[in-house]
């Protein structure tokens, strides 16, 4: 997957879960939710955007944590959703299988990014000419 193709994916996943919201009772414990997956939904797809634009590895590495966490407390609102009304299930279980493959792939890039980060570097040949 391209890098364009995620930053599209967490930006539709993000619009998903507010329109969801859409839907909620009007009381006050389904607003107190809202507010709080509106802001941590979207935040993760911004911030994979900033992560993408990242100044050097290190800097890649500690966006994507952020995006990481964003992703989570999302899956956490989500499943307190269900909690508060399970008539919401089916409409939360795509939202959450959605987080949670943005999450796999966010973990993942931490790695790999890690990974390279700490190899060591081939030097490069002294020629003779």
């Amino acid at each position: 997957m391209t890098e364009n193709e995620l930053k599209k994916r967490f930006k539709d996943w993000a619009v998903s879960v507010v329109l969801f919201t859409r839907k909620f009772p009007k009381d006050a414990d389904f607003k107190a939710v809202r507010g709080q997956i509106v802001r941590c939904a979207p935040s993760s797809a911004a911030n994979y955007r900033a992560a993408c634009r990242g100044k050097s590895t290190p800097d890649f590495i500690n966006k994507l944590k952020i995006v990481e966490e964003e992703l989570d407390e999302s899956m956490f609102w989500l499943e307190f959703i269900v909690a508060l009304s399970a008539d919401l299930r089916q409409e939360v279980i795509p939202l959450f299988k959605e987080a949670d493959e943005l999450l796999a792939i966010t973990v993942s890039s931490i790695k790999t990014s890690r990974e390279k980060q700490q190899s060591p570097k081939p030097r490069p040949k002294n020629r003779k000419s």
